[in-house]
């Protein structure tokens, strides 16, 4: 198992989930892709989408400092081209938020570290189930995403 660096172990005792939501979602399949009938779906590959893109601390009135940590989620249907881009078939998106009540006030290091090696872990529950129901809801082949899926850096 990894070892936790002294910046991470502060932030870990320091933040206290306080919500995970939805911030924007983006899903379409292209309008010649008709998922239900498509007859090379075997050829299909789908790639993810994961990117820590920001986070900030709110000053809440009267009850400390709240973090937002901004995370992307997506996955995509291709079909391989040789030499080229991949032709997208559909694709699912979501944009999260992980909100953390601060305990005590951190470094921005701390931050930036928590936000790129533990907030994930509480948003990906969320994503799994809203790209299971979108996958459903488009007729897109399912995907099945394991529970945890992050490398330990």
């Amino acid at each position: 198992m990894a070892k936790v660096s002294k910046s991470l172990q502060q932030a870990i005792e320091s933040l206290h989930i306080a919500d995970v939501y939805l911030k924007a979602t983006r899903a379409q399949s292209q309008d010649e892709f008709d998922p239900k009938f498509f007859d090379a779906q075997t050829e299909l590959q789908v790639q993810q989408m994961h990117v820590v893109r920001r986070s900030e601390v709110i000053q809440i009135e009267g009850d400390g400092q709240l973090l937002r940590i901004y995370i992307r989620l997506g996955a995509r249907w291709i079909m391989p081209r040789e030499g080229d881009e991949p032709e997208v078939k559909a694709f699912v998106e979501g944009d999260y938020i992980a909100e953390y009540q601060m305990v005590v006030p951190l470094e921005q290091a701390a931050i930036d570290e928590f936000a790129l090696k533990n907030a994930s872990y509480h948003v990906w529950p969320y994503w799994r189930e809203f790209l299971s129901s979108q996958c459903e809801r488009l007729r897109l082949p399912r995907v099945v995403l394991p529970t945890t899926q992050f490398s330990r850096q």
